[in-house]
């Protein structure tokens, strides 16, 4: 695998990408949005007088000891704990939806095809041309909110929480694994369809899992704890593996320079 070429691509898909004002929008929004959102509730339940025993039993052993207001403190910041998977999920998908299907209505994609670059070099660069941004993007929100949580009424045990090992897995480990997903399925999905709005609406059908967790966890169904999050690395893990194979095997490189219309 020649890492100049798909340096290259990934260099080109950025000049590209970013002049869209869509994308420039969703990239620098999103991760603004899913980090305001839970210090604004933070500061306007810092006072709340719910008692901890109204909490769910099984998160009170996450708590550890955490006293009672700062136990509660810690409930509410972990139910935003899905925003910062969700985030590297939704970023990158208008990018890689786009990465085939946009290149094939300007003409640009059979060029490159015709090229020496191989069709795993080509799937890895665009692939990464989504990924990357998403993934910083979503490190940088985290950032700020782990800074700003004090600010906002977060006591010192409640941050130190928020750099346990759960939250830990779930932003730098799950993340990443999230957003390859998304990445490779959206380029599956633009390989295969000869509209870019079309591959952007299917491709989010990527986020039904993970809605599903979040609902889960607002009813009290699912626990984000750490056994939790090491069992979705695992399926992550096996999932991107299968679906970029998928997608290598199902891209017709030769279909596309010869009769795509």
């Amino acid at each position: 695998m020649n890492l100049q070429r798909i340096r290259t691509i990934i260099d080109k898909e950025w000049a590209e990408v970013f002049k869209n004002r869509l994308v420039l929008f969703t990239v620098a929004f999103l991760p603004v949005l899913f980090t305001v959102l839970p210090l604004g509730v933070l500061f306007g339940t810092r006072s709340s007088s719910t008692a901890v025993g109204d909490l769910p039993p099984q998160f009170l052993a996450m708590c550890g000891s955490l006293a009672g207001a700062d136990c509660m403190q810690y409930f509410i910041l972990n139910e935003f704990l899905i925003l910062f998977m969700i985030m590297p999920l939704i970023i990158p998908i208008s990018i890689a939806s786009y990465s085939i299907v946009g290149e094939k209505t300007t003409r640009s994609l059979e060029p490159l095809l015709a090229t020496p670059i191989s069709t795993m070099e080509l799937l890895v660069a665009k692939a990464l041309a989504a990924t990357i941004p998403a993934v910083l993007a979503t490190w940088a929100g985290f950032a700020i909110f782990v800074l700003l949580a004090p600010v906002f009424g977060a006591s010192t045990g409640v941050v130190r929480q928020l750099l346990n090992p759960i939250w830990f897995v779930a932003v730098f480990i799950i993340g990443p694994l999230i957003a390859i997903l998304a990445v490779n399925f959206a380029v599956l999905v633009s390989s295969r369809v000869t509209d870019p709005r079309v591959a952007e609406q299917v491709s989010a059908v990527i986020i039904v899992p993970l809605l599903a967790v979040l609902f889960g966890q607002i009813a009290g169904i699912i626990v984000l704890n750490l056994t939790f999050m090491l069992v979705a690395v695992a399926v992550l893990v096996i999932i991107d593996i299968g679906v970029a194979a998928l997608g290598a095997r199902l891209f017709q490189r030769e279909t596309i320079l010869t009769k795509w219309k």
